[in-house]
């Protein structure tokens, strides 16, 4: 077979390496790719939204499957204009992916399927969100209604900070048109983690659950970011915990979009937060997280391919996936300033001695090769995964990996899987 992966980060140099294991598989094209892709891959110069460009290539290589990564082209509709084509493909279609593309009718569309969600408002005016606001007990958050890479939500401690997060969206347009209706929902309290599964319109299939640490700083300080490290799995998701997120958030809402003419395909990403009151819904995702699938993936000891084809071609019922009971930990290496500005094209040393590490991989982010060199060319630069029999050990791992690499002004939270590691 040969396979198109979309995307150019950390998720998407996780999905090639597995593709790459995979017997049926005998080429791997990744548009556009990083320089750590290009050791499992054929990188080709093409723009994520660039659907035209994507077809089109697609047709002239005769591929057999195309897998997304990123969110972008999924929600501007990829996987309809490749189906219109002939072309098969893995990910939701567009009316599908509005989950994540917009937070309104993701809550709208939990509500009526009676999934435990929070209570929202939704606002297209910025002096009716203040109004709003103003008779709120803070903390509170305020989101971007649209896509805006997983940067447009605001946790508000004070009511003074979600007035400033409504200027920024709706006034300022820091988000784009992504900000031009924002989403206001209560904030809930307990521990967070991520559950994928895969689904294929009916079936559903879950992935090993995972905890991400989304803010920039240790302890969980400072802005959201694309995230900044993950575990897999999560102590406190055992499986009678993971059968109740399956059956009472995620299949009633993979149901309704069905009855309602939208079955959902592909990867659905569910973040979850467990509270006093049991689990409860923060937000859909339709693609492979990232950095999570850089723990997920590692821990699959089945044919990734097998699964994908089966999800595209709705036998995922015949699909009985094997997971490893290794812990794995994933540190992310970022460039200094991230989420903010940064300089990129800083030279990065270690590499070689990194990846040599026992039970360690590295997933390329943010990276280009130039010469034998590879440079810094994003915000996460590196995620560098490891695994082990438990917590403790895993990290020890990915810290000492971590320790061998060094850029210019590289930056990492030193408490990934802290809360996991004790007494596990």
């Amino acid at each position: 077979m040969k396979i198109l992966v979309v995307g150019s980060g950390g998720r998407e140099h996780a999905l090639c390496w597995k593709i790459a294991q995979s017997p049926m598989v005998e080429k791997i094209y990744c548009a556009p790719g990083n320089g750590g892709i290009a050791a499992e891959a054929e990188c080709v110069d093409i723009d994520v939204i660039d659907l035209e460009a994507l077809g089109d290539f697609a047709e002239e290589k005769a591929i057999d499957l195309t897998v997304v990564g990123p969110e972008r082209p999924l929600i501007a509709g990829i996987v309809d204009h490749f189906l219109s084509r002939g072309l098969s493909i893995y990910g939701p279609n567009a009316a599908a992916a509005r989950l994540e593309g917009s937070k309104s009718f993701a809550n709208e569309t939990v509500e009526r399927a009676g999934v435990a969600g929070k209570r929202f408002e939704v606002f297209d005016d910025p002096d009716e969100a203040r109004d709003y606001v103003h008779d709120q007990v803070a903390p509170i958050v305020v989101k971007a209604d649209g896509e805006a890479a997983g940067k447009g939500v605001v946790i508000a401690e004070t009511v003074d900070d979600a007035l400033d997060a409504i200027e920024r969206c709706m006034v300022d347009r820091e988000f784009g048109p992504a900000g031009e209706r924002v989403v206001i929902e209560e904030f809930l309290e307990g521990e967070e983690c991520s559950i994928k599964v895969f689904c294929d319109g009916e079936s559903i299939l879950p992935m090993v659950p995972s905890q991400d640490y989304k803010r920039v700083y240790d302890g969980d300080e400072g802005p959201n970011t694309g995230g900044m490290g993950c575990h897999s799995p999560v102590p406190s998701v055992d499986d009678a915990v993971l059968e109740q997120i399956i059956e009472q958030i995620v299949r009633p809402t993979v149901s309704l979009m069905a009855e309602e003419g939208n079955p959902y395909v592909g990867t659905l990403y569910a973040g979850i937060i467990l509270t006093e009151d049991g689990p409860r819904l923060l937000e859909y995702n339709c693609r492979f997280g990232d950095p999570e699938t850089q723990v997920v993936l590692p821990r699959l000891e089945s044919d990734l391919v097998e699964l994908l084809l089966a999800t595209v071609n709705g036998r995922l019922h015949e699909m009985q996936p094997r997971w490893v009971d290794d812990r794995a930990v994933c540190v992310v290496c970022a460039s200094g300033g991230y989420p903010a500005s940064y300089e990129t094209e800083k030279r990065i040393s270690g590499l070689k001695e990194a990846a040599a590490e026992d039970g360690v991989v590295l997933f390329h982010a943010g990276t280009k090769q130039m010469g034998r060199s590879y440079f810094t060319d994003g915000g996460r630069v590196l995620g560098v995964t490891a695994l082990d029999a438990t917590y403790r050990q895993a990290r020890d791992r990915a810290y000492h990996a971590v320790g061998r690499i060094d850029f210019e002004n590289m930056y990492f939270r030193t408490d990934i899987a802290e809360r996991a590691v004790g007494g596990h």
